[in-house]
């Protein structure tokens, strides 16, 4: 997406949304900064540490897994899973 698009669109809009766009825009920037630091807290995890004894047990177990079609049924989904 080109700047300049953008830079039109603020121009075309009327004067009392300008405060609501600048909020807006203030939210994106926001958010986009938390993503990042989340993100990168993660790439700085040891993944081992990051999970219980509990939890690794759990991953390498066969129980209570169920593969995407059982689970439609079950649910009544209207999606297709993998």
């Amino acid at each position: 997406m080109r700047k300049q698009l953008l830079y039109e669109l603020i121009e075309r809009l009327d004067e009392t949304d300008h405060q609501t766009a600048y909020d807006f825009l203030m939210y994106l920037l926001d958010r986009s900064r938390k993503e990042r630091m989340v993100w990168e807290r993660i790439d700085e995890t040891d993944e081992e540490e990051a999970l219980t004894e509990e939890e690794r047990q759990q991953l390498q177990s066969d129980e209570g897994y169920i593969i995407g079609g059982e689970a439609k049924r079950e649910f009544g989904l209207q999606v297709d899973l993998p």
